[in-house]
């Protein structure tokens, strides 16, 4: 129990602020581009009670994959729907990556901070638990990230890669999303998600750690 509760403290904050600034990106994307409903339904926020899901943030401590609500967009508004839903759906993960970047360079920060200064069980109690914040941060994006780019709908990959393909290509791979959230099942609970993405999340990790 106690591991448990230690591991809830260490992963929460760069969980909350992950899950919250990917949601936010594609509100504030979509919005630049001239789509005002996730402004109008109070989406377009750095409050993580907007964003989060709760069964999506329970899986990621037990699963290690979440989500969190989805930002609603409405392409309607958009002068070219497809070219600029691509360009929705690829701000999430392009934040998560910058994310990860940022939380590994402040890791080695703090990490040739504590090596440089005297010892002392003040600033082990700060330092230590702040690098595993920093490194949990890292992982966590980059799960995000890559477990977003894959072209499984509703994922924002899947948007992405309806953005590329010809239209009448795209409106049928798009019918799919109906079994997307299904197909994610399947694929977590088969144990080929993390076979797929793991790979990827840990040579990416080892670049930059």
């Amino acid at each position: 129990m106690n591991d448990f509760i230690l591991q809830i403290i260490i992963l929460a904050p760069p969980l909350l602020l992950a899950l919250t600034i990917h949601e936010f990106a594609h509100g504030y994307v979509a919005y630049r581009l001239g789509d005002p409903t996730a402004k109008a339904m109070g989406r377009l926020t750095l409050n993580p009670l907007k964003h989060l899901d709760p069964l999506g943030t329970l899986a990621f401590f037990f699963i290690k994959i979440g989500w969190a609500k989805p930002v609603p967009v409405n392409p309607s508004y958009f002068r070219n729907p497809r070219k600029d839903m691509l360009w929705v759906a690829l701000a999430g993960p392009a934040v998560n990556l910058a994310l990860a970047i940022i939380s590994a360079l402040a890791t080695k920060t703090v990490l040739f901070i504590a090596a440089t200064i005297p010892y002392s069980p003040l600033a082990d109690a700060i330092l230590v638990p702040l690098s595993q914040i920093l490194i949990a941060s890292v992982w966590i994006n980059l799960v995000l990230c890559i477990f977003n780019f894959l072209p499984i709908p509703p994922l924002d990959g899947s948007r992405i890669l309806a953005g590329i393909l010809p239209p009448d290509l795209a409106r049928s791979y798009e019918s799919v999303e109906r079994y997307g959230f299904i197909i994610i099942l399947v694929l977590v609970f088969s144990g080929l998600l993390p076979k797929m993405i793991m790979p990827v999340i840990s040579f990416a990790s080892n670049i930059l750690l």
